[in-house]
């Protein structure tokens, strides 16, 4: 008779990349202290000795997932191109996670050490470019919660096959252009003329246009806000 296998140590560690796996398996909702002891074959109390709250292993989680990125040397020749491709690899490094994006729309503030680690990025990343401090200090938030919004759009069309979410994400390009179509032209006529654009599926083409123009107003707004000179 073979023996049975070994429990691993408990640990923070371990407790966050199994709470991981039961959001990329079953989603946010599924996601408890219970479920998670569940998973590791112990009880609930033994968690608590290493993660405080649900509310920490969430925040414990989205740290994890941030863990996964590369951070660039920052090259003030491309700063653009490098920080374009830093926050796509965030974007989609969340959206690989099921609907852990809904989380981050709730927690946006970094506090844990690899979120920090990139707001740290984008900030030198921004600093590259020549702008000023308080340029950067908006723009870092500004961009943070564009790339959480984002990838909480995109993850409720990649999330399991069977939820509500999914179905309606599904079926949103096709009752958006029926909706659209059935407004009262004297009403909407600008709207109408631009049904096509509106209700066709861009692909990343919006989401660069959206890191291009927040970039664009940054380096605009440099020499515009007082005693904000660019950076030398």
């Amino acid at each position: 008779m073979s023996a049975a296998p070994k429990r691993r140590a408990l640990s923070r560690e371990l407790i966050v990349e199994v709470a991981l796996g039961v959001v990329d398996t079953d989603g946010l909702d599924a996601l408890s202290m219970r479920r998670v002891s569940q998973e590791l074959n112990t009880g609930p109390a033994s968690l608590y000795a290493h993660v405080g709250s649900k509310e920490e292993l969430v925040g414990l989680v989205l740290d994890r997932v941030s863990a996964e990125l590369e951070h660039p040397v920052a090259d003030p020749a491309h700063w653009r191109e490098q920080l374009k491709d830093f926050l796509t690899r965030a974007r989609d490094d969340l959206v690989a996670h099921n609907d852990l994006a809904r989380a981050a729309m709730i927690s946006n503030t970094p506090t844990l050490p690899h979120r920090l680690d990139a707001a740290e990025t984008v900030a030198t990343l921004l600093k590259a470019g020549g702008l000023p401090d308080r340029v950067v200090a908006h723009g870092t938030d500004l961009l943070a919660l564009y790339l959480v919004a984002s990838a909480y759009e995109a993850s409720r069309r990649r999330g399991p096959k069977t939820s509500p979410e999914q179905a309606e994400a599904e079926e949103y390009p096709d009752g958006l252009r029926g909706y659209l179509a059935s407004m009262p032209a004297d009403r909407y006529p600008v709207l109408l003329t631009m049904l096509p654009e509106m209700a066709r599926d861009a692909g990343d083409e919006r989401w660069e246009f959206g890191i291009d123009v927040i970039l664009a107003g940054m380096e605009h707004s440099a020499g515009r806000l007082p005693g904000a000179g660019r950076a030398e």
